[in-house]
């Protein structure tokens, strides 16, 4: 699937997201004489098919819903996956945490169901993974392939291997971590990285980033910085302005640094 251009009518093959009158989103691939079965009724894809984004139309029982292409952050929460993903609160950050940029020679290990993956192919890296799960492996290229194209997945090359055991890479310009124990990699990632390189890694708990840390510092790694990242929104309704009750706090640790030179 190529990447569609965003002025351009729906196609089959595309996904798309249908939103009701209760903001709900329901994540679909658009397919020649399909439908849309809800608790709202039924819509036919063939409504949708050649006309634009953002349409408004209405189900077999009246109710009413937007169609619009998915964000990446939209597909990630939506997504088939198996393994907890980083949520895009988090994604933003590390991805200026870790400096990715086009061409950026990226290591990245437990790619899960592929978020944080496309999250860096999207800005341009080259990824190199490692996962020990097969079936996270194909889950995580078949997410890219379907919401970035081909085009990207000749940039993602994913291997079924344990990074503990090592890694047989050189020069690289980043390593991005999301495992239960990334101080193990953190000698291996000091051989892999290039002098100045960036390590980061997400850790849900603190034990972990500590650990994390003690390793940088015993293998040539400085200026590290572990952070947290809180989301709230806020409600405004004209004057009636106020936090929202709820707020998505914890969900894990960035922490990152640079390798040093001899």
């Amino acid at each position: 699937m190529e990447v569609i251009d965003m002025g351009e009518m729906l196609e089959p093959g595309e996904q798309v997201l249908f939103v009701d009158n209760k903001k709900r989103r329901y994540l679909v691939t658009l397919e020649t004489g399909g439908e849309f079965h809800s608790h709202a009724g039924i819509i036919n894809h063939d409504d949708l098919i050649g006309g634009p984004e953002g349409a408004s139309l209405k189900s077999s029982r009246g109710s009413p819903f937007v169609i619009f292409r998915p964000t990446l952050s939209d597909f990630i929460l939506k997504m088939p996956r198996g393994a907890q993903v980083i949520y895009p609160k988090d994604l933003g950050p590390l991805l200026l945490l870790a400096d990715i940029y086009p061409g950026a020679k990226v290591f990245e290990s437990g790619v899960g169901s592929g978020a944080l993956s496309m999250t860096m192919l999207r800005s341009g890296a080259d990824i190199t993974g490692y996962d020990i799960r097969e079936d996270f492996v194909e889950r995580a290229r078949r997410n890219v392939e379907v919401m970035l194209g081909v085009e990207a997945t000749g940039r993602y090359k994913v291997e079924v291997r344990d990074t503990y055991d090592g890694i047989d890479l050189a020069h690289m310009d980043r390593v991005v971590l999301d495992l239960p124990e990334p101080w193990q990699v953190v000698p291996h990632a000091a051989l892999a990285l290039r002098t100045g390189g960036i390590i980061v890694a997400y850790t849900p708990s603190i034990v972990q980033a500590v650990k994390f840390r003690e390793a940088l510092s015993a293998h040539s790694f400085d200026f590290a910085e572990t952070i947290e990242v809180l989301n709230r929104s806020w409600h405004i309704d004209g004057q009636a302005v106020r936090p929202d009750h709820r707020m998505v706090a914890h969900t894990g640790f960035l922490s990152h640094a640079r390798l040093l030179g001899p």
